[in-house]
């Protein structure tokens, strides 16, 4: 591996804070003509002689740079929306790989405003050669690795992604095409329409089997409706153990300081000799948590005393790449607390405020998916993060549901007609009246 790939893998599994590191891509075999399979738990798979590419490597660089900039500006929007004070564990890896699925159908102003918001710049198509090759780049850190100390540990890192479709939908050949081409994706098909619970309940359990069940109820009841006619998924999990694991003997409680100036009583953790890297900032310092095998790790960043809120814009501005930069060899006596939380964060209102609210609009351009003529719109898209770290390393998972529905025919207006009104009969093209009147009584 190259220094400039190793980095740019450094700093994408930094960029999700070790929330979901670095994944690599599987799923369902890809899709293209409707050659049914068997029934399985409601949803039929259609198949696909289209193979997944190799990708381009050298697009990495820029792919990982866009999502930099685009972790950055999601976590700014998801604090600001939810307070400087609460947890957060965030996938961008994940929201980036749903929304490329998204953007590989989407056209127009649509497909523009997602180019900016994902970072794409001008490579235009390349883009997704140049994630499905981060994708494999990423794909060899799963296994089993060894420690400097000689000794082994298992690294599972795996993701997948799936499309769930209207059954019955005649969907473009070349939108599937690029998805089981650059994406590795297949589409299930499932009954919106009659069906809805059914195929929520078929979504849950795929994203639950693909995150070892730390991912549960991905989509809410409520989210699906008769409407809906496309469910993209990406998930993600991750177990990896660190190179120099804490030992459990020298864990204690200690005070934690909260942004509000309280504390409360943590397990802190501590290794008193990890061989590690550190780098100092503008009002920071961070430290780089190696896993076995020393090819992932998770980097903490410590603001100064007060300083959370200042060093928070500097990642709104500039992303996370900063963090890891002219790091320097160092020997720490590192105590970081235990901690497992969960976080579940509609994306709507936070994509819309990055500058792409027209695919969540009646004005949304998503007709290179299908060949009806179906007017689509992203009615949600749906994150939800896990993490537990502990003395022995880390475990994350995280699911994106990026819900698309049809636009709804016009309401009815109730217009009851149940008192005295007056008519005009009339001509279209002037409003000639040739006859009107007044009703008092119909019966009289």
């Amino acid at each position: 591996m190259t220094p400039l790939a190793r980095r740019s893998a450094l700093q994408l599994g930094f960029a999700v804070l070790g929330a979901s590191a670095l994944t690599a891509c599987a799923g369902d075999p890809p899709s293209r003509r409707a050659v049914k399979q068997p029934e399985v738990e409601g949803i039929e798979l259609v198949s696909s002689d289209v193979r997944r590419a190799a990708g381009d490597p050298g697009l990495v660089g820029p792919v990982v740079a866009g999502l930099d900039r685009f972790a950055g500006r999601l976590y700014g929007e998801l604090t600001a929306a939810g307070g400087a004070g609460g947890n957060l564990v965030l996938s961008p890896y994940s929201v980036l790989v749903a929304l490329g699925m998204t953007l590989t159908g989407a056209g127009g102003s649509t497909a523009e405003e997602m180019r900016a918001v994902l970072g794409v710049d001008d490579l235009g198509e390349r883009w997704h050669k140049g994630v499905n090759a981060l994708t494999a780049h990423v794909e060899d850190l799963a296994g089993e690795q060894e420690r400097a100390d000689g000794s082994r540990a298992e690294l599972a890192l795996s993701t997948a992604d799936q499309l769930f479709g209207q059954r019955g939908v005649a969907w473009e050949a070349d939108f599937l095409d690029l998805l089981a081409k650059e994406y590795g994706a297949g589409l299930r098909t499932v009954d919106f329409v009659g069906a809805t619970e059914r195929a929520r309940t078929a979504i849950n359990t795929w994203v639950e089997e693909q995150t070892r069940d730390r991912i549960v109820d991905l989509v809410p009841a409520g989210v699906l409706d008769p409407s809906t006619r496309l469910v993209l998924v990406n998930a993600i999990h991750l177990k990896a153990p660190w190179e120099q694991p804490f030992e459990k003997g020298l864990t204690s409680p200690g005070a934690f300081h909260r942004p509000d100036g309280s504390q409360v009583d943590a397990d802190l953790m501590r290794v008193p000799d990890l061989a590690t890297s550190l780098a100092t900032g503008d009002g920071w310092r961070s430290v780089t948590l190696p896993y076995a095998g020393r090819r992932l790790a998770m980097t903490v960043v410590l603001p100064d005393e007060g300083g959370l809120e200042r060093v928070e814009q500097q990642v709104r501005s500039g992303g996370f790449a900063a963090f890891t930069v002219d790091a320097e060899p160092a020997v720490v006596d590192l105590s970081l607390p235990r901690w497992s939380f969960r976080t579940a964060a509609p994306l709507k209102d936070p994509l819309s405020a990055l500058g792409m609210p027209t695919a969540f609009g009646v004005g949304a351009d998503f007709t290179p998916m299908t060949e009806e003529d179906l007017s689509l719109v992203v009615a949600e898209v749906l994150h939800q993060g896990f993490i537990a770290v502990d003395e022995e390393g880390t475990e994350a998972a995280a699911a994106t549901a990026v819900v698309m529905a049809e636009t709804a025919a016009p309401v009815a207006v109730p217009f009851l007609v149940d008192r005295p009104f007056l008519f005009v009969i009339h001509d279209v093209d002037h409003a000639t009246p040739l006859f009107v009147g007044r009703v008092t009584d119909p019966t009289a």
